[in-house]
């Protein structure tokens, strides 16, 4: 993780342009978290809210997103209510992955040295989720972190390190409980295209 990381001074932080993004940000959110929206109008609005966002994808609210600038989702991704993403560094969700409620993805952290935590506000590194992955309720994915393709994480899990392709993954900390038979490319996606 150290070789990815961003670190945010004091300074950045409390600068006029960030403090506007942030506002702007979080209006954003308390329109998209309006319990009487509906769900057409907020699918409409998810893409003001990140870098990108594929065709097909929704996320229930309420929804948490900091620094949405940095958060790309690919295509009919799903993300339940209560979700977190923070987008400090890169977030990366790949095609087809779903993310139960109160999943955490967090890219920001401090440094452990005291000194060092009072010279920047913070650290973040990127995590990236592949395609066709399951995240469970609960999971808190920690900065640095990448998840390979049509892996699940099992509920309530805390993730610190990566998770390779085609595994179930589980606990505190996360690791590999057994490996997933790889999909059959050639027709995997197929129905979800037709939807």
């Amino acid at each position: 993780m150290r070789e990815n990381l961003v670190t945010y001074g004091f300074d950045e932080i409390f600068d006029p342009e960030a403090r506007e993004h942030y506002e702007r940000e979080r209006a954003l959110l308390l329109r998209y978290n309006d319990p009487t929206m509906s769900w057409e109008a907020r699918s409409a609005m998810l893409p003001e809210l990140v870098a990108q966002c594929g065709e097909g994808t929704n996320a229930a609210a309420p929804l948490h997103i900091g620094r949405g600038g940095n958060i790309r989702l690919g295509k009919k991704v799903f993300i339940n209510a209560g979700s977190v993403l923070d987008g400090g560094a890169p977030v990366t969700i790949g095609d087809y992955t779903l993310i139960a409620p109160g999943v955490q993805i967090l890219t920001v952290t401090h440094p452990v040295d005291p000194t060092a935590r009072q010279r920047c506000a913070f650290q973040a590194a990127p995590v990236t989720i592949g395609q066709n992955v399951w995240i469970g309720a609960g999971v808190i994915i920690c900065a640095g972190v990448t998840i390979g393709d049509h892996s699940v994480v099992g509920a309530g899990s805390i993730v610190t390190r990566d998770i390779p392709s085609c595994v179930l993954a589980a606990g505190n900390p996360c690791r590999v409980i057994r490996q997933l038979d790889p999909p059959d490319m050639a027709t995997l996606y197929a129905e979800r295209e037709r939807q």
